[in-house]
């Protein structure tokens, strides 16, 4: 159900323009399930979802299976290296068509043997031959759209979406002049969490690091927190501080070849991270489930597919102390949020952008209302 004008009116009260001024987004956003299916209508299927690396799909014949805002989505090379993705749905009784990831020549459904090219093109019915007016060249499988950006693989679920490279402006420009090498990175390693809140409490969280002096005391030698800058542009925002000069009790940077923080969230769900240490690249995907719950999962793209000692000992950090803070701090929202006792509350904003600042949250929050918006038009 699409909310009513007044709904979509009264959920946008207190937002102001200017975050100086600005309350944050209100809890029923978080906490409502009529909320959380205008972020899948709204939101999740009309903007680019991250897939994995180009590597996962740079042979022809080579494929991934995955779920966009709720819809089995197969993501295939086919034979002539052109880049493809399906709904993976069989046009004969709507069974899923391929599972997981791997390599194939064809796509064969598993229930009724139907056959399609890695174009998706339907070539082999099997006895369908009796059937009056039936052409297995008139079946193609529905395509989805499907970008190659940054040396990652983006799927959007409208049709109708500009390309993601012209959306994003300077980001790709951004990305590689400070990880020239992401399209030779190689997966190292994955954490997954399951997560009681929200997925926007997670984008919050992320986005700003006034949190940090009091949540996590490690991050903050680990970096220079004199150098951090967080910049919003479009559909994107931009988080860069300089590795602490001293030691830290994180994880030990002092034969760190890569010295900067450099950190990119990317509208609504993706979070590029290159943390000090050698040339690698963090994707967290931020998968929503529900109204108070999220999936997450951190992939760890290396310059060797076996981490070195530094980044085991990041990847540990990551695990074992800053998600267990992060993971504590969002359910604590989530489960205040559900209370009476809290409506929305006030944008912190530095004008200078320094990481004690909430305007990335109030940046991502104008993004969302504005998707809320288009439910109306």
């Amino acid at each position: 159900m699409t909310p009513s004008p007044e709904a979509l009116r009264d959920i946008a009260t207190g937002y102001d323009s200017d975050p100086a001024k600005s309350l944050s987004l209100k809890a029923d956003a978080y906490t409502e399930t009529a909320w959380f299916e205008a972020d899948q209508r709204a939101i999740l299927a009309r903007s680019w979802q991250w897939v994995c690396h180009v590597e996962k799909v740079r042979e022809p014949g080579s494929y991934i299976a995955v779920e966009i805002a709720g819809h089995p989505v197969a993501v295939v090379r086919d034979r002539d290296g052109v880049l493809r993705a399906f709904y993976n749905v069989c046009k004969h009784r709507a069974h899923a068509l391929l599972t997981g990831e791997g390599q194939t020549t064809r796509i064969m459904c598993p229930y009724h043997a139907w056959v399609y090219r890695l174009d998706g093109q339907l070539v082999r019915a099997p006895e369908t031959e009796g059937l009056a007016e039936f052409e297995p060249r008139d079946i193609c499988l529905d395509q989805v759209r499907v970008e190659a950006f940054c040396g990652f693989v983006f799927v959007n679920l409208d049709p109708d979406a500009a390309p993601l490279a012209a959306q994003s402006g300077n980001l790709e420009t951004e990305i590689r002049h400070w990880a020239p090498d992401i399209d030779q990175l190689t997966f190292g390693h994955r954490l997954t969490y399951d997560i009681r809140s929200n997925w926007k409490n997670v984008v919050d969280n992320f986005l700003e690091c006034y949190h940090c002096p009091t949540a996590h005391k490690d991050f903050c030698d680990l970096v220079d927190m004199d150098t951090y800058k967080v910049t919003t542009h479009g559909i994107y925002s931009s988080h860069m501080a300089e590795a602490g000069k001293g030691a830290n009790t994180a994880y030990d940077v002092s034969n760190a070849t890569v010295r900067t923080h450099a950190v990119w969230w990317l509208w609504p769900t993706t979070c590029l991270m290159r943390y000090p240490g050698r040339s690698s690249m963090i994707v967290l995907n931020v998968i929503p489930m529900g109204p108070d719950r999220t999936l997450e999962t951190y992939d760890f793209f290396l310059e060797t597919p076996e981490p070195d000692e530094m980044e085991r000992d990041a990847i540990r950090y990551l695990d074992e102390v800053l998600q267990v803070e992060d993971i504590g701090l969002v359910e604590s929202v989530q489960r205040g949020m559900a209370t009476p006792a809290f409506t929305q509350g006030r944008i912190v904003n530095d004008p200078t952008g320094s990481g004690k600042s909430e305007h990335a949250v109030h940046h991502f929050h104008g993004l969302v209302l504005d998707a809320y918006g288009k439910l109306s038009g």
